[in-house]
C-alpha cells in the first residue's frame, strides 16, 4: 500500500443538498491526494433512484468548483476505469456479483416480503436484533439460478470478530453481531451502497477512504465483502464530526445547517470557507489560523486529524471572511463584488472601495451600505433627519452649532479651486478645517458637520464623508443644516 500512489475519492449521493460535513470530507480527501501528488476522484453514487434529485450532480460539481476542489476524474471526466457515475457502471457490479455466485458466496433471497416481516417480528418479540443469516436458506435453495427477480445477498464468508486499523481512530474492532448476509444487488438491477462502493474503490485503485464516523459500525460488513472478493483492504480514516454550537450532536439541517452554495449567495469567499472547514478537526500544531489552499496542500497530514468533533461557528466564518476581504487587491475585490451590486454600480468608486472593504463582512453586505439606513446611503441622496440631531450632546446649543457650520463652510470654500471635486480629498478637507477644530472642540465642530453632510449619527468621519459627495454638494448640505437650525 505504501508504494502505491495516493488516490482518494469523494462519493456523494445526488440528493440535492451539499452539507458542510460532506464538503469537509471532500476537502480533506483532496488535500491528502494533493499533498502526496496523487489523484482525487469525484464519484457520483446514484444507485438509490428514489432519493435522487434532478440537477444534483451539477450542483455537486458547482459546489466543489467554487471552493477550488478540482477532481482528476469525475462525472464529466471518465477515467481509465470508465465512468465515475455508478448508474453507468452496472455491468461491472454484475460481473463481480456473478463471481461471488460462482464462489458460493452470494445467493438469491428466496423469501417474500411477508416472510421477512415475520422474521423481524419474531426477533422483536424475543428482544434481539434481527439477523438475516439466522434464516439463511438451505444449500439447495442457494443454488437456484439468480435471474434478477430476487435480491442477491452476500453469503458472509465467516462469522467472526473483526479488527482493523483506522489512521485517525487507531485500532478498532467489532464482534460477529455486526455481520449479516446483506443485499448486494436489488431487484431493480442496481447495486446497494455496501456493494458498489467497494467494487468502485477497487476498480479505481482508491488507497485511502476518508469518511464520517457513521460508517464505523458497518465496517465489519465491508471487511467481510473484501474477504469474499479477495480484495486488499484500503486505508481507512474516520473524520471527526462537525458539531452544532452546543457540541451535543452533529450539525444537521434541523440545526440550521445550510447548503454550501447558500454561503456563496450570501457573499462569503471560498477561501474563507476552505479555511474554516480545514480547521474543524485538523490541528496544524501551531497558532496559525490563516491558510491558503496551497499552504493546506503542503501542510495537511492525516496524523494531525483529531478524533474529537469540532464546531462550525458562523461568527468565526465571518472573521475569516473579513480577513480575506481585507487581503484582496482592489481589482480582485471589485471583480468579486460585481455579482452582488445589481444594476447600479456607479457608487463603487476609488473613494468608496476602501470603506466598503472596511465595513462589510460578506460581499452581499456591500449594496446594503448604499440603501435605506445603510451607512453610505447619504452619498446618493440626503434623507430628511431631525434637526435636533445636529446638536452635539455635550453642548446642545443651536446657535453654537450654526456658528461652527458657517465657519467650516467658509474654510471649505477656501480650498483652492484647482482642487475641485475629484481632488476634493479627505486630507485636504481635514487640513483646511483642523486648526479651527482644535481651537473650538472636536465634538462641537465635527458632530454638526457629520450630521449636516450625512444626516446620520453613524457614518464615516466627516472629512471622508464630505469627500465622497464632493465640494459643491457638501456646501449645499451645510446651508441646508444652517437653515434647519434657524427654524428649530
Amino acid at each position: 500500500m505504501n508504494n502505491k500512489p495516493v488516490i482518494t475519492r469523494f462519493a456523494p449521493s445526488p440528493t440535492g443538498f451539499m452539507h458542510i460535513g460532506g464538503v469537509r470530507t471532500a476537502l480533506f480527501a483532496y488535500l491528502l491526494a494533493r499533498k502526496n501528488k496523487g489523484q482525487f476522484i469525484l464519484r457520483i453514487e446514484d444507485t438509490d433512484k428514489e432519493r435522487e434529485v434532478a440537477g444534483s450532480v451539477q450542483h455537486i460539481q458547482n459546489s466543489l468548483s467554487w471552493l477550488g476542489i478540482n477532481w482528476d476524474f469525475g462525472p464529466d471526466k471518465p477515467g481509465p476505469f470508465g465512468s465515475c457515475i455508478q448508474s453507468e457502471r452496472l455491468p461491472i457490479y454484475k460481473k463481480y456479483a456473478l463471481e461471488l455466485i460462482k464462489k458460493g458466496l452470494a445467493y438469491p433471497d428466496p423469501y417474500t416480503d411477508e416472510q421477512l416481516s415475520e422474521f423481524r417480528k419474531k426477533a422483536e418479540l424475543e428482544k434481539r436484533p434481527f439477523l438475516y443469516r439466522e434464516y439463511r436458506p438451505s444449500e439447495e435453495q442457494m443454488k437456484v439460478p439468480w435471474d434478477g427477480t430476487k435480491p442477491l445477498r452476500l453469503k458472509t464468508p465467516s462469522i467472526k470478530r473483526y479488527k482493523w486499523n483506522d489512521d485517525v481512530r487507531g485500532e478498532l474492532e467489532a464482534g460477529p453481531e455486526a455481520l449479516d448476509d446483506f443485499i448486494i444487488i436489488k431487484t431493480d438491477g442496481y447495486p446497494t451502497y455496501n456493494f458498489a462502493h467497494i467494487i468502485d474503490d477497487k476498480e479505481m485503485n482508491v488507497t485511502h477512504i476518508l469518511r464520517g464516523e457513521e460508517f464505523i459500525s458497518s465496517t465489519p460488513k465491508y471487511l467481510s465483502l473484501y474477504e469474499a472478493l479477495g480484495f486488499d483492504v484500503p486505508i481507512f480514516a474516520t473524520l471527526p464530526p462537525i458539531l452544532r454550537d452546543d457540541k451535543t450532536k452533529k450539525l444537521g439541517k434541523r440545526d440550521g445547517a445550510k447548503d454550501i452554495l447558500e454561503y456563496r449567495a450570501e457573499g462569503y469567499l471560498p477561501e474563507a470557507m476552505i479555511n474554516i472547514l480545514a480547521m474543524i478537526g485538523w490541528n496544524p500544531g501551531t497558532d496559525q489560523e490563516i491558510f491558503s489552499m496551497d499552504q493546506l496542500k503542503s501542510d495537511f497530514d492525516l496524523s494531525k486529524v483529531q478524533k474529537s468533533g469540532g464546531t462550525f461557528n458562523e461568527d468565526k466564518l465571518d472573521w475569516y471572511n473579513h480577513e480575506y476581504v481585507k487581503a484582496l487587491s482592489d481589482d480582485d475585490f471589485l471583480g468579486r463584488l460585481q455579482p452582488y451590486l445589481g444594476s447600479d454600480k456607479s457608487l463603487i468608486t476609488a473613494k468608496t472601495l476602501p470603506l466598503i472593504r472596511e465595513k462589510i463582512i460578506s460581499l452581499s453586505d456591500a449594496p446594503k451600505l448604499f440603501t435605506g439606513e445603510g451607512e453610505l446611503s447619504f452619498i446618493a441622496s440626503l434623507s430628511d433627519y431631525p434637526t435636533e440631531r445636529l446638536l452635539w450632546k455635550k453642548n446642545p446649543d443651536k446657535e453654537i452649532a450654526s456658528k461652527h457650520l458657517i465657519e467650516v463652510k467658509a474654510l471649505i470654500e477656501s480650498i483652492s479651486k484647482s482642487d475641485l471635486e475629484d481632488n476634493f480629498t479627505a486630507d485636504q478637507i481635514k487640513t483646511a478645517i483642523w486648526p479651527y477644530v482644535e481651537a473650538n472642540g472636536k465634538g462641537d465642530v465635527l458632530w454638526p458637520l457629520r450630521v449636516a453632510v450625512t444626516g446620520k449619527d453613524k457614518s464615516p468621519d466627516p472629512f471622508v464623508s464630505a469627500s465622497l459627495i464632493g465640494k459643491s454638494e457638501t456646501l449645499k448640505r451645510i446651508d441646508l443644516a444652517v437653515n434647519k437650525l434657524k427654524n428649530l
